[in-house]
């Protein structure tokens, strides 16, 4: 079952006008050097004063200009606990393991409905899902390195699966065949990242704040996904995660999966999801009860960050990791979309 969780408050302070981004990073869909498993275990618990930091954010807009806005977090429970993981079993240097789990959907009805539409593709080779008529969810490595904006982020465009093809049925010369997904784009008006994510805030790359959301110029019609709160693993039933993107090695496809996860941190959730670059930004969602209802409701409770190198006991492992939507980051996202923090008390 969903179980509705108090949402701590974010509220904007004040925001500053800065320089326009250079807009000359080179986008890498797959990121070495960042805190793992090992690492996560010894990073301290946040301060208060901390989060404030991490959480002000970054927004650009379509015609370049760039803001920083501060924010005040109200009503927030300070964990002591630090970041807990558990164990696991090392792992040799790869992006399918074993067998392949991964279905490409080529059946149109299945491709242009829910939950498979709410995926999208991100014009600098990411994915990303609906999360309101107007904004999408993907991961902030995407649009940034860490140091800069990436080239494509610029005029950044989001293409939203097509329902129909001009023509109605009737097959025009060099139309796709095999149910290969054709894309409408649309222009991104601006774009959301924490101030988490980039380095000289939290030194070196911090997977934590690997997200971002992006505004639409124009709103679509089509059914979106909500968010949750990401439950632990021992609430979800079987463990088990599904997300669907682009993987550039099934060029022009739609590809789902669905897995269990491995290990979990507060932020970070660790998982073998066969999964190729291009489908970093997809938004993993679980299938709970409803509170006091019958229904099944989807939620999207991660981001998927994508593979990552670490160095774990001086040796090179490697896994697929996700944000988690934890109480703070769903307070910062819902007020990204609402522009209020009024909508944003319940997750």
């Amino acid at each position: 079952t969903w179980h509705l969780k108090k949402i701590p408050q974010i509220v904007s302070e004040r925001t500053f006008s800065l320089d326009s981004p250079k807009f000359e990073a080179k986008t890498k869909l797959e990121l070495n050097s960042v805190c793992g498993i090992e690492c996560q275990r010894k990073l301290p618990v946040p301060s208060l004063s901390d989060l404030k930091d991490l959480l002000s954010y970054e927004t650009v807009f379509e015609n370049g200009t760039r803001t920083l806005t501060e924010v005040n977090v109200l009503g927030l429970a300070l964990d002591p606990a630090g970041n807990i993981t558990t164990r696991r079993s090392s792992r040799k240097k790869r992006q399918i393991y074993g067998t392949d789990s991964r279905f490409s959907i080529y059946d149109k009805r299945f491709m242009t409905n829910f939950p498979f539409n709410t995926a999208v593709k991100i014009s600098t080779g990411c994915s990303g899902i609906l999360i309101s008529p107007k904004h999408v969810l993907t991961a902030a490595h995407c649009l940034h390195n860490g140091k800069d904006y990436v080239k494509g982020s610029k005029r950044l465009r989001v293409g939203l699966m097509k329902t129909k093809s001009r023509g109605d049925g009737r097959k025009r010369k060099g139309a796709k065949r095999n149910g290969m997904p054709s894309f409408q784009w649309t222009r991104v008006k601006s774009t959301h990242i924490p101030k988490g994510w980039f380095k000289g805030v939290s030194g070196d790359i911090a997977l934590d704040y690997d997200y971002a959301v992006l505004e639409l110029k124009r709103p679509h019609k089509r059914k979106y996904m909500e968010l949750g709160i990401s439950p632990t693993i021992k609430m979800m039933p079987g463990s088990m995660i599904h997300f669907s993107g682009f993987d550039n090695d099934r060029s022009g496809q739609l590809v789902y999966r669905f897995c269990s996860i491995s290990d979990e941190s507060n932020d970070l959730f660790y998982q073998y999801c066969d999964a190729e670059p291009g489908s970093t930004g997809s938004g993993i969602y679980l299938r709970l009860k409803e509170p006091n209802k019958k229904k099944w409701k989807r939620k999207i409770i991660a981001v998927f960050s994508g593979h990552q190198w670490v160095d774990v006991n001086g040796e090179q492992q490697d896994y697929n990791v996700a944000v988690r939507i934890t109480p703070l980051k769903y307070a910062q996202i819902c007020f990204w979309i609402h522009g209020n923090d009024e909508n944003c008390t319940q997750g």
